[in-house]
């Protein structure tokens, strides 16, 4: 079985020294089933230009020090293999980009397959939902997300607000995806989906992976059970997302997890209370990887 995350922070951690154990590593991949896991080279909590440089630059080297211990890091999606885990690399937080549009070709030369336009901090291309719900994206931000585009690189919507986000619907070039995003009507945080917005993102062909973060799953973040994360996959659902949804699990970047589901060594116990819940072995496939390889295959 092919089986994808979408999103993880372990280059961030690894560049910024962040002690203990990663949730994230080679044989908990193996473990799990992971034959892709996308690499989010983060933002992080400067807005100092200069640190921002010096931040990536170290996730870039990070990145190097995985393939330097084994791992292999996969340039397109359909790299992804059962039977050998690969990493993919994004970005999360355009700043970066800010300089011009062909910084967003060095990132892609280097393997950054999605970009999500902001993190919490308003940029030079967009506002994020924590921020306000009043300004779309900058015309910087339609410019670079069309660049993306153009190759073959996904438009991240997780993070962004709601005028950003149909900005990038109705004004670029492919469908978006939201990378690690829940649903807003069973958790009520800004950072979710809207029902409105994931109907209307399914519909164009994009595409969301579940957050595994229990404070965007239930109010309040307690008691928080893998059932809880297939309640959002089952809302998702019934709003047109069959065939157009996954995981995005924010490992390494959550300090609390759904019970059972604490690193990638897991991912059985969810792909069996996906069935369980009443899916069959195809739409369990499907959610695992393939509606993530059927996206690209749209985009590019």
């Amino acid at each position: 079985m092919i089986l994808i995350d979408a999103h993880a922070d372990t280059l961030h951690k690894m560049a910024t020294g962040s002690p203990g154990m990663y949730d994230l590593s080679l044989d908990r991949l193996h473990q799990g089933g992971v034959s892709l896991q996308v690499m989010a080279m983060f933002v992080g909590e400067s807005n100092d230009p200069d640190a921002i440089k010096a931040l990536f630059d170290r996730m870039f080297q990070a990145a190097e020090q995985l393939k330097a211990q084994g791992w292999i890091q996969a340039m397109d999606p359909r790299e992804a293999d059962a039977d050998t885990p690969r990493f993919m690399l994004s970005v999360e937080g355009c700043e970066p980009f800010e300089p011009g549009l062909h910084i967003i070709d060095d990132y892609r030369k280097q393997g950054v397959r999605m970009a999500a336009i902001t993190w919490n901090y308003e940029n030079a291309l967009g506002t994020p939902a924590c921020i306000n719900q009043d300004e779309g994206l900058k015309p910087y931000g339609i410019k670079a997300a069309r660049h993306m585009q153009s190759l073959g690189m996904a438009v991240d919507v997780s993070h962004l607000n709601i005028p950003g986000f149909y900005d990038v619907l109705h004004k670029t070039d492919a469908p978006p995806l939201a990378s690690h995003s829940c649903c807003r009507a069973l958790c009520d945080h800004p950072r979710n989906l809207t029902d409105q917005q994931l109907k209307d993102l399914f519909a164009v062909g994009g595409y969301v992976g579940v957050n595994f973060y229990p404070h965007f799953l239930v109010e309040g973040g307690k008691d928080c059970t893998i059932d809880t994360l297939i309640d959002h996959i089952d809302h998702m659902h019934q709003l047109g997302g069959a065939g157009k949804l996954g995981f995005g699990s924010d490992f390494d970047g959550i300090d609390k997890k759904p019970e059972g589901l604490d690193n990638p060594a897991d991912f059985p116990k969810l792909l069996e209370g996906l069935r369980r819940r009443g899916y069959t072995q195809a739409d369990v496939e499907a959610i695992a990887g393939l509606n993530f390889l059927a996206y690209y295959g749209r985009i590019s």
